[in-house]
């Protein structure tokens, strides 16, 4: 089989597993499989995306399979896959379906010292299936939860004979019917009430954990890429509230849906010893929790309310509401515009059926204090990369999403909010080559010079200072804006929350940056401020 001849074949089965989005960074070793990703599109059967970077390009796939839209990203060989690893991590611990395809050398080179030939087949680890395709692909290779690595050997010649060059994929077969036995869905368990109960519902629970609190009358414990942060029972400031004083002493059960990453105080609650913790399975390669778990519960159900536990769920909402007043007075009295006041505005800023995309460290954790719960109903949707929570390829991964969400429900303004040293871990990310789908995207940049979540840490004790900098601070100095400027993203600086908000009303369509400049010196002695806030 030719090189041509199985590029076709694997693109091929591609668009029958269900890939409606292609990535390819350009090399020549995977030039068959592009001309083959080419010919699909012209064909209307995928969108093609181009990245000259493969790491942006990995998180532009997996941005447009979170999504729903299921993606592939194929790159040449050598150094090319291994910058597709943190993708493709993020993938395995998400259970995100990315398909990754590598074009290789021929298998009698491995060894050899031959130019850009490595070992690639298991380069991703045991964690994700690796294929080494010489030859036509059996059935199955693409039915996988997670991400699945295809590598394909290519040998000379590369490019198709001119009379070949007009192929053009056949079309794909219509999804099948769905089955007259479809697999039972588990068997509810019955949660018994009496116990002093929360639901912790940490990222991607969906909305199971909110109806399972409001049947029960339960306080709900939502970060705010659950997916859950809905309803009346949601509290703003719970982790606040989970200190050794009530509501949080009092707590005698958690019900734990999705993966809780935020909160020092949630897994404090987790790993107490008085505490009946009960675990919802959750998506990602490996079932078990870091805490300990007293029972398991695929579909957590109640018979009714909590009746004997309703006051005790008063005193957790009229907390929520006196310490997020106490929060908003604080940073209301803060002369210069805060990191939290600035997640406030972006938060109120998505409209319903809006989407936001947040990064790590600290935007998420602030996002977490400031979002405030929205109706159910109003379908605003908020995504993080929290299987592995890295600060890498967060521009792309809200690229990817954006452009999937307006596939799916037409063109809208979404939004993403990140800090510098986040932003500037994925600056190629603004590369987008002319005729490159281009989403309508306001990315906030929160700019306070370095890495401030870790003056809120142990490293940022007054008793490290004189490393801190150094070692954690890594203060930038970068110029946004030219950075912007180099990639023709139109950008705007803003210090204060009128200038903010007028920016957040009045997107100009496309991808913009609007930076928030924000400072560093003051946030251990504003974090400790807003700690003693709880009770």
């Amino acid at each position: 089989m030719t090189a041509t001849e199985l590029a076709r074949e694997v693109v091929q089965r591609l668009l029958e597993a269900g890939v409606t989005e292609v990535v390819v960074a350009p090399g020549s070793r995977n030039a068959p499989l592009s001309f083959a990703s080419f010919a699909a599109a012209e064909a209307g059967l995928v969108r093609l995306h181009t990245r000259l970077d493969e790491r942006s390009a990995g998180f532009l796939a997996l941005g447009l399979s979170k999504q729903g839209n299921r993606a592939a990203v194929i790159c040449t060989s050598g150094t090319a896959v291994a910058n597709l690893h943190p993708a493709v991590l993020e993938a395995v611990h998400a259970e995100v379906p990315l398909v990754v395809v590598s074009a290789d050398r021929p298998a009698r080179l491995r060894g050899t010292g031959a130019n850009q030939v490595t070992d690639q087949v298991g380069v991703f680890g045991a964690l994700v299936p690796t294929h080494d395709v010489l030859g036509s692909l059996p059935d199955g290779l693409l039915a996988t939860r997670g991400p699945v690595h295809l590598n394909v050997q290519l040998d000379d010649p590369l490019l198709p004979p001119a009379a070949e060059a007009g192929w053009r994929p056949s079309a794909v077969p219509e999804p099948c019917p769905a089955s007259d036995d479809p697999q039972e869905p588990p068997a509810p368990v019955e949660l018994p009430v009496g116990p002093r109960t929360v639901v912790v519902a940490g990222d991607d629970a969906g909305p199971l954990a909110r109806r399972l609190a409001e049947s029960a009358g339960w306080p709900l414990l939502a970060e705010p890429s659950s997916g859950s942060r809905t309803g009346d029972l949601a509290l703003r400031c719970y982790r606040l509230l989970l200190g050794d004083s009530a509501p949080g002493a009092g707590i005698e059960r958690v019900v734990v849906l999705g993966r809780p990453t935020l909160s020092r105080p949630v897994t404090r609650l987790l790993g107490r010893e008085d505490v009946e913790v009960v675990a919802v399975p959750t998506p990602g390669v490996w079932a078990e929790r870091p805490f300990p778990v007293t029972s398991r519960a695929d579909r957590p159900v109640v018979a009714g309310p909590d009746r004997d536990n309703a006051a005790w769920l008063e005193t957790w909402r009229e907390a929520d509401r006196a310490v997020g007043r106490r929060l908003d007075a604080l940073l209301a009295s803060v002369p210069d515009l805060t990191p939290y006041e600035a997640v406030g505005a972006v938060s109120r800023a998505v409209p319903p059926e809006g989407l936001l995309v947040v990064g790590p460290s600290s935007p998420i954790r602030d996002l977490d204090l400031m979002a405030r719960p929205t109706p159910v109903g109003s379908r605003r949707k908020t995504v993080a990369n929290r299987g592995l929570s890295g600060i890498d390829g967060v521009v792309s991964t809200a690229i990817g999403v954006t452009l999937a969400r307006d596939a799916q429900r037409g063109s809208s303004h979404s939004l993403a909010l990140m800090g510098d040293v986040t932003f500037l871990h994925d600056s190629n990310g603004l590369v987008l080559g002319p005729g490159q789908p281009t989403p309508d995207l306001t990315i906030v940049v929160v700019n306070d010079d370095g890495g401030s979540i870790f003056t809120m840490l142990e490293q940022g004790a007054p008793e490290h200072a004189d490393r801190f900098e150094a070692l954690f601070g890594t203060p930038h100095g970068v110029d946004v804006g030219s950075l912007c400027a180099a990639t023709r993203t139109p950008h705007l600086r803003v210090r204060s929350l009128p200038e903010l908000e007028q920016a957040l009303a009045s997107p100009n369509g496309g991808i913009e940056v609007v930076e928030v400049g924000v400072r560093r010196d003051n946030r251990r002695e504003l974090d400790e401020r807003i700690r003693a806030l709880g009770v």
